[in-house]
């Protein structure tokens, strides 16, 4: 092929095939029944999401790394964000989050039995860590979050949104 003879051809070579992600939310839930939430970063360039999310308000959680299992990355996700070790999580949940900027299958995890208070391990991240009643959560939300949130709320393991 000579260089101009079929441009669309060398355009979609040059371009970079998009994934899908994997990741996971974490409802903390304490004594209680209050869930634990985190406020991300107002700064854009420090809330570190790929769902461009500065500000919001979110689950304790994550990326998935290689060879983990939901429940192990929850356990390090909510402990190097929050400083609690959470126990037993189980996984609750499954999304198809996506907007302009990120597409990521998500996993919902509930923990319900945990040790330690939470407090900001990121702070470049992570501005602020509360516990809320699931009928007054704050806002502006994180959506991957609070599908999760949703969906246990609902008592269902998936919803479809469009």
């Amino acid at each position: 092929m000579r260089l101009g003879e079929n441009d669309d051809t060398i355009i979609a070579m040059s371009e970079e095939k998009k994934r899908v992600g994997a990741g996971f939310g974490v409802i903390v839930l304490d004594k209680e029944g209050k869930i634990l939430l985190g406020r991300r970063h107002p700064d854009p360039d420090k809330a570190d999401s790929a769902f461009r999310s500065a500000g919001e308000w979110s689950l304790p959680g994550g990326k998935l790394e290689w060879g983990e299992t939901f429940e192990e990355g929850a356990i390090r996700e909510t402990k190097e964000e929050t400083g609690i070790t959470i126990e037993n999580p189980k996984v609750i949940s499954v999304h198809n989050c996506k907007n302009e900027h990120a597409h990521f299958m998500t996993v919902g995890l509930l923990a319900e039995s945990f040790k330690g208070e939470p407090k900001v391990m990121e702070p470049d991240e992570m501005v602020e860590w509360g516990w809320f009643p699931l009928s007054d959560l704050p806002t502006p939300r994180y959506f991957p979050s609070f599908e999760v949130i949703e969906n246990y709320k609902e008592g269902k393991f998936y919803i479809h949104r469009p």
